[in-house]
């Protein structure tokens, strides 16, 4: 078996010249992230090590924290926090190791320890990539009071939700060291920073008075939430990758990600203190990101959803081969013409056109095998940033969403159907899984659409009572009904 990667190797990568490696690491941690997985590794990690190679500076180094398994601290930390990413385009593939990542904590076995790091004074960031569903957020946006989890947070529990550890490690803070702090969300999220800090104002105004108003008063004073957009397209790692990465490496790595070369972070400039000069590793610093978000969700987003459940339906495996589909590029290039276009006000500099085109090239590179099934998760969280504000925006405008309406009726699809046309089963992997196909399920096919149209955590009810929405939805649901019904 060959060895594995780790710092007292570097020095061999780097005499043999064969990848990109980091020419010293961080001195001390300056970051803490929590939601270690692939995406921060792929992205805000690479920004955050160029960002310390531009300046000299070895302040910046990341402890990472992962949320819902030990299996990312079992891949790291044998490696000194070090990883490899495979950077794929067509048919190449260059690796880097990547040593931005100084320490790796798990949050179920040590609460106190991620508490601690995030109350450090040598702590000026506090960022997150936990996915949509981390929020905990309830149909009315607010903080899910009824969670459990959320519940036992406030209990004073280890926390065990991101906003609970956010609120928590700041509270720490507050009584140890008072030093401001900057709370960067990284998802998927419309403003993904306010969103945080409602969320984080919500925790605080559900815990007793004596302990909650003081602590959201400090919070208000001392940190800052900015908002961002972060645009990386980062498919899961295969066994072929990383027996590649030990190829190029010639050292075993248990850590690998794959990205595509495009990567993007545009970042709201509203710090408390110190941070990363990401800015001279080619992320955007913008006194406002919202327009940057709306271009990304509705056109990116939204048609990468599109392409997952119209794709997975008809069998294609990866959005690459999905939108080869002449039928199916078609609908994805239509989604952003005619319905996602018309409802963005473009930031400056930014040619519509020939984003566009970039991504449906994104899409298209072969050699990411960005699976369907895997874009197609947590549709419930995703479908409303993505689709509905398209769907509602068009309504009102007087038009009618029709290719919006057919992303969201593949998704009625799939999640009623729960295989494609050659019969191979679709996993539902979602927070509402059981809700979802309840409503699925319950009731005869024609009133497919109005049961799943009623799913309160979904959609609201002006959508739901649009009359315009619901034939478009009716009339597509009934066509993707018969092909996989006919072909499966």
């Amino acid at each position: 078996m060959r060895p594995r990667l780790g710092a007292d190797r570097l020095a061999g990568l780097r005499a043999g010249g064969r990848v990109q490696v980091p020419e010293q690491l961080p001195e001390q941690v300056g970051i803490v992230h929590l939601g270690l997985g692939a995406f921060h590794r792929a992205h805000q990690a690479i920004f955050t090590e160029d960002a310390m190679a531009a300046t000299s500076s070895g302040r910046w180094g990341v402890c990472g924290v992962t949320q819902r398994s030990r299996s990312v601290l079992d891949q790291l930390q044998p490696q000194d926090g070090l990883y490899t990413v495979l950077v794929r385009d067509d048919s190449t593939a260059r690796a880097r190791v990547v040593g931005s990542v100084r320490e790796v904590l798990y949050a179920a076995e040590q609460p106190d320890a991620v508490r601690d790091r995030i109350a450090d004074p040598s702590t000026g960031v506090l960022s997150l990539t936990v996915t949509e569903k981390g929020y905990r957020r309830g149909p009315d946006g607010h903080l899910d009071l009824r969670d459990w989890s959320v519940q036992s947070d406030l209990a004073g529990g280890p926390p065990a939700t991101a906003v609970g550890q956010v609120v928590r490690g700041l509270q720490h803070r507050r009584a140890t060291t008072s030093a401001p702090l900057s709370v960067l969300s990284c998802d998927n999220l419309s403003g993904n920073g306010a969103t945080l800090r409602g969320l984080v104002r919500d925790f605080c105004a559900a815990l007793p008075s004596a302990e909650g108003e003081p602590l959201w008063a400090w919070i208000e004073q001392s940190a800052r939430f900015p908002s961002t957009v972060v645009d990386r397209i980062v498919p899961a790692t295969t066994d072929r990758d990383r027996a590649e990465a030990t190829a190029l490496l010639g050292l075993r790595d248990e850590g690998v990600v794959v990205a595509e070369p495009f990567r993007q972070w545009v970042i709201e400039d509203d710090f408390a203190h110190d941070r990363p000069a990401w800015e001279k590793a080619g992320a955007i610093l913008a006194s406002e990101v919202a327009p940057y978000e709306m271009v990304k969700l509705r056109m990116l987003n939204a048609t990468h959803s599109l392409l997952a459940y119209t794709g997975a339906l008809a069998g294609y495996a990866t959005i690459a081969s999905a939108v080869r589909d002449p039928a199916l590029a078609h609908a994805a290039e239509r989604l952003m013409v005619e319905d996602a276009a018309p409802t963005l006000c473009t930031p400056p500099g930014l040619d519509l056109d020939e984003y566009r085109a970039s991504v449906l090239r994104r899409f298209a590179n072969p050699a990411l095998q960005h699976r369907t099934v895997q874009v197609a998760m947590d549709g419930s969280q995703k479908l409303p940033a993505r689709l509905l504000g398209i769907v509602r925006d068009r309504l009102n405008g007087g038009a009618e969403p029709r290719w919006a309406a057919l992303a969201v009726a593949a998704w009625m699809i799939f999640v009623e159907q729960g295989v494609d046309v050659s019969g191979r089963p679709l996993p539902l992997e979602d927070p509402f899984a059981d809700l979802l196909r309840a409503a699925a399920s319950s009731g005869p096919p024609t009133g497919l659409v109005q049961r799943m149209l009623s799913i309160g955590e979904v959609f609201d009810p002006e959508l739901a009572a649009s009359d315009v929405f619901v034939e478009l939805l009716e009339d597509h649901v009934a066509r993707l009904r018969s092909s996989v019904l006919r072909r499966a």
